[in-house]
């Protein structure tokens, strides 16, 4: 209670309980958070006893960065309903998502300026130049729209997507200068055409329709998981579920029947299909843990399914495959 005979009090005397100053309170006025009890005969703003408490709260939600309009929707819950409640909530959660991208993006900042830091002098200009381009936090759009433009034209919208969820990788929420530049250089890959007169995508995608194209994508997504255990258990590529789902994928979206003549023309096919490894191998580098231990990506699973049949083909596995991986 104001100890004024009428039990209001003037702005000055509100500004200094709560310790804030003036123009603060006439700015709350004027934004109508804070109402007035009455104005004087010569204009002066009168408030009462319980704007001490109202101005204490909204001092206290703008102390945590909510926006004017949040703060606005919390008070009138509050005078509505008595307390305040999902409106709080909301705008908590929301600032909690903001503080969240915004952690993210120092996080990524302070990664790509050590990388800069600890590089040789004389690589620095080429480091700054990835890493400037990429943004903090890294958006990965580029590499959803490399794939996109890369997968069978008529293929099912809801397949895209669940190709994209596996073959795009989404950056580390504390990534180390490795990661960096793995994602910056990532980025690099993408941002730039295919190139080349040779074509761009594999053999299947040329004669795949919708149905056929959701089919392999389907069968070849279990077969890479599977496969991405085995690798994980350190497994030589061999004859297994795995190879017969991968196989089965393509004899499926063919209408073909799985047999050996097939399984050696597929060998000879995807031998001949256009690969995508540093896309793969920056993946790898990207999403690994720090201890070093390679994580598989679709395209390292390809790969090492495509020497298990390769091995059963008994032709000969390449000397070298960069990474291991595979468009």
């Amino acid at each position: 209670m104001f100890s004024s005979y009428d039990g209001l009090c003037g702005i000055g005397e509100l500004a200094e309980r709560a310790g804030v100053s003036v123009k603060t309170v006439r700015f709350y006025s004027d934004s109508g958070l804070l109402p007035e009890a009455s104005r004087t005969a010569g204009g002066h703003r009168r408030y009462g006893p319980d704007s001490l408490a109202r101005l204490r709260l909204i001092r206290s939600l703008r102390a945590m960065d909510l926006p004017v309009p949040s703060v606005r929707r919390i008070l009138d819950e509050e005078d509505t309903a008595g307390r305040a409640g999902g409106a709080l909530e909301d705008a908590v959660a929301g600032q909690l998502r903001t503080l969240g991208t915004q952690l993210r993006a120092l996080r990524w900042r302070e990664a790509a300026l050590r990388l800069v830091q600890e590089c040789a002098p004389d690589e620095r200009a080429d480091r700054l130049r990835l890493v400037g381009a990429v943004t903090a936090p890294p958006n990965t759009a580029p590499m959803a729209r490399f794939w996109r433009a890369w997968l069978p034209p008529r293929m099912p919208a809801r397949s895209v997507t669940a190709f994209l969820d596996v073959a795009v990788p989404q950056p580390p929420e504390d990534p180390g200068t490795a990661q960096v530049l793995a994602f910056a250089r990532l980025y690099a890959f993408v941002d730039r055409p295919c190139g080349g007169t040779e074509p761009t995508q594999p053999h299947a995608h040329r004669a795949a329709g919708a149905r056929d194209s959701a089919v392999l994508y389907a069968g070849l997504a279990q077969a890479y998981a599977l496969a991405a255990e085995r690798m994980r258990a350190g497994s030589e590529p061999h004859q297994g579920e795995a190879l017969d789902g991968f196989v089965e994928a393509y004899a499926s979206a063919g209408g073909i029947t799985d047999t050996p003549n097939f399984r050696r023309e597929l060998a000879r096919r995807l031998a001949a299909d256009p690969r995508i490894d540093r896309y793969w191998e920056l993946t790898a580098e990207l999403i690994s843990p720090p201890d070093g231990s390679p994580e598989p990506t679709p395209g390292s699973a390809h790969d090492w399914l495509l020497d298990a049949l390769n091995t059963q083909q008994g032709i000969a596995l390449p000397a070298q495959r960069p990474g291991r991986a595979r468009s």
